[in-house]
């Protein structure tokens, strides 16, 4: 049984991370099924939109501590190094990105979820950053984004403590986006979803690079990137498509060119 399970239905590719037994915690084989994943993901101009998420009660535990243990330093830091890289890539994957948190979110599960776009959670969720707690920071992108989404003072304070939060508190903070029981948690994901690749493909694009880069340095900086993204958007044909759309009062069917 494969630690990573990756299907696509309609312009969505859906990764499930898939050690149940383990609360899918990150071990080696599962990064390399997730690279493998995001390599596919990318070339892939049919996707516009990834779904991740976990099977069973867990999102993800964080990382595999009974790999790492057996682990020398160098090997974990190259581990560690591995863990970022592809956080990374997601962070800055060519699609829109929504982590399904039907479980817990702990440690480097939390910063995988930080690396996607969207967040929605099981309202018996509960998320945090618990590093800490083993003497170490997280290292996979988490003192990073995490302020960058929540601010640095409650960034602080979770990563200090290291005491994970309710999933109601985190939509509090703006941590999740919405929260769900579990069962209506996967219907209001795709639904979500659904809307959204619903619009312009090179639109998504342009406006997810707008936001992420410009966010990076100053108000003038940012406007000029969004210019520049905005400039990508005026020759394509799904701009023309949509103009068609309103005027004859139709759904508009995109293509992404």
């Amino acid at each position: 049984m494969a630690d990573l399970e990756y299907t696509t239905h309609d312009n969505v590719a859906r990764l499930t991370l898939n050690r149940p037994e383990k609360m899918n915690a990150l071990g080696n084989q599962l990064i390399l099924l997730l690279e493998k994943a995001l390599d596919e993901i990318e070339r892939d101009t049919d996707i516009r939109a990834v779904l991740l998420t976990g099977r069973g009660r867990a999102f993800c535990a964080g990382a595999d501590l009974k790999e790492r243990q057996a682990m020398e330093p160098q090997e974990v830091a190259v581990f560690v190094a591995r863990l970022r890289r592809t956080f990374l890539r997601l962070y800055h994957l060519n699609k829109i990105t929504l982590a399904m948190i039907n479980g817990h979110a702990l440690g480097g599960g939390l910063e995988l979820a930080l690396s996607c776009d969207l967040r929605l959670a099981a309202d018996s969720a509960r998320l945090g950053l618990t590093e800490t707690r083993l003497a170490i920071i997280p290292g996979a992108g988490g003192t990073q984004l995490l302020p960058r989404i929540i601010g640095q003072a409650r960034a602080k304070e979770l990563i200090f403590t290291a005491e994970p939060i309710s999933a109601q508190r985190a939509e509090q903070i703006g941590l999740v986006h919405g929260l769900e029981s579990i069962d209506q948690l996967e219907e209001r994901a795709l639904a979500m979803l659904t809307q959204i690749t619903a619009n312009g493909p090179i639109a998504l694009q342009m406006a997810k690079k707008a936001i992420q880069l410009g966010f990076q340095g100053s108000l003038e900086q940012g406007l000029e990137i969004e210019r520049l993204c905005y400039a990508q958007t005026i020759p394509t044909e799904d701009r023309l498509e949509g103009l068609r759309a309103f005027r004859e009062k139709r759904q508009p069917r995109y293509n992404g060119t």
